[in-house]
């Protein structure tokens, strides 16, 4: 067994960082040790801290957007987007905070005061994904700190480079060394992260499967908190739009963004049987169009390479799966090169495939289902054990209504793309999309436990009933 941890280049093969494996226990214990004097200080100091560590991050976006892409594949220009929702989570938090978990108080009764104020919960353990490795996990962290806690984030093995980064931003922010902890570190690791004794907490974001098994493991600990920020298969309906190109756009951008590793892509493509020929024409055009490529390549790809040969060989398996149960391939899903995780974007017929794996394919591969009516759509968007996002195409408002009603899933869209969710409100879903802790707006929620107290300036006390009269001789 290695104690070293390497990252290598997706797109390159190249070595970008190693790294040593760290020890879970020694990380909640300096977090531990660390978390009082945090907590203790303001809620205005936490803040002031927490925006110092925006302007860190504004002052290395390049450099910081350049290892993100070259860890995690992604196109330069996508990259650099992640920073800035890196730099906008702080504001956005802030406002979540006051809004959220704010101090409040208001009359009682015979002129007591209620007070309701929120506690940290003490240290929160974050594993973080690979996907977004730096918007993600501070999705978490940032809400954490304002609120109080210490905080263990152990990045994905994937791209531990980005998380690296991300931590020694908080410490030149003033963030104490303490309060952050950087645990690098794979599977192993994160279970150990897991199952330490010294958390109050842990904030997930990653696959069902993953969340799953940590759901059970926290099935004994109910005195400590767990949000899941999950997978989808996520449906986008199109239904009698009338601008074509728009709505294949929109499904273009659904489905193929960040190579397909969103879990809020598109996986599933509903459209009306008879009428699907200008739609899935449109698509095939723009598909044809995209450009897959290395990051920093000019022109700027559409795509890059998904995350590592394995999750491409996942990806590649899962569609000869939907080949062989009866999917007709509309644009084949190809590797360009044997040697590197690049993938064409796939779009595959799977109307007539029985027993379709409702699982998540995280990468460049979208299905469409043909439907014969809109009850019949509603019905296919809901035909899943995932409930993350889900988006109409339509020029009818009466149609949105509808589906928006009965349509069981966390992010509902209309007329945009399934993957259009804004970090000023609630992200999260049902299902196996999540355990009901939405993240982004609403993380202040699981970052901190209210505290009500009734309040009174003096002492005043009385038993009124069920008290023998002091005047009266006992038999």
């Amino acid at each position: 067994m290695t104690d070293t941890l390497i990252s290598t280049n997706p797109a390159t093969g190249e070595t970008i960082w190693s790294g040593p494996i760290g020890d879970a226990a020694a990380e909640v214990a300096a977090a531990r040790a660390a978390w009082p004097e945090w907590a203790a200080h303001s809620l205005s100091y936490r803040v002031e801290t927490i925006r110092r560590f925006a302007n860190v991050v504004r002052g290395k976006e390049t450099e910081f957007a350049e290892l993100i892409a070259n860890e995690a594949g992604k196109p330069f220009w996508e990259a650099r987007t992640e920073v800035g929702a890196v730099v906008n989570k702080v504001q956005i938090s802030v406002d979540a905070y006051a809004d959220r978990t704010s101090q409040r108080k208001f009359e009682g009764a015979m002129g007591n005061k209620v007070a309701v104020r929120h506690k940290p919960h003490g240290v929160l353990a974050v594993l973080g994904p690979y996907n977004f490795p730096a918007h993600l996990p501070n999705g978490h962290i940032v809400p954490a700190l304002i609120a109080g806690n210490a905080v263990v984030f152990k990045p994905s093995e994937k791209t531990p480079a980005t998380g690296e980064f991300l931590v020694r931003c908080f410490h030149e922010a003033g963030v104490p060394e303490g309060v952050v902890r950087l645990l690098i570190g794979g599977p192993d690791q994160g279970r150990a992260l897991a199952s330490q004794p010294g958390i109050d907490g842990l904030l997930f974001t990653g696959s069902a499967r993953a969340g799953s098994a940590l759901h059970k493991q926290f099935a004994e600990t109910p005195q400590k908190i767990l949000a899941l920020e999950l997978g989808g298969n996520s449906p986008l309906v199109v239904w009698r739009s009338k601008d074509i190109a728009a709505a294949a756009a929109i499904v273009v951008q659904s489905a193929y963004l960040s190579a397909g590793q969103r879990c809020t892509a598109a996986r599933r493509l509903i459209v009306e049987d008879g009428q699907e020929a200008p739609l899935l024409a449109a698509i095939d055009a723009l598909l044809g169009r995209i450009i897959v490529d290395q990051p920093f390549a000019d022109p700027q790809p559409f795509m890059g390479p998904v995350i590592d040969t394995a999750a491409a060989d996942q990806v590649q398996e899962q569609w000869l799966n939907l080949m062989m149960k009866g999917g007709r391939p509309l644009r084949r899903l190809d590797r360009p090169f044997e040697e590197r995780p690049y993938l064409t974007p796939g779009l595959i017929d799977v109307t007539d495939v029985k027993d379709r794996p409702d699982e998540e394919i995280f990468g460049p591969v979208l299905q469409v289902i043909r439907v014969s009516d809109f009850d019949a759509a509603i019905d296919e968007a809901n035909n899943t054990r995932f409930g993350l996002a889900a988006s109409l195409i339509s020029d009818s408002p009466e149609l949105y209504d509808k589906f928006w009603a009965n349509v069981r899933a966390g992010v509902i869209n209309w007329n945009k793309p399934t993957n259009g969710a804004p970090s000023n409100a609630p992200f999260g879903g049902v299902g196996l999309s999540g355990n009901h802790r939405p993240s982004a707006f609403y993380a202040a929620d699981y970052c901190a436990y209210p505290v009500t107290s009734v309040e009174a300036d003096r002492v005043r006390g009385g038993i009124d009933e069920g008290l023998r009269d002091p005047n009266m001789q006992e038999d």
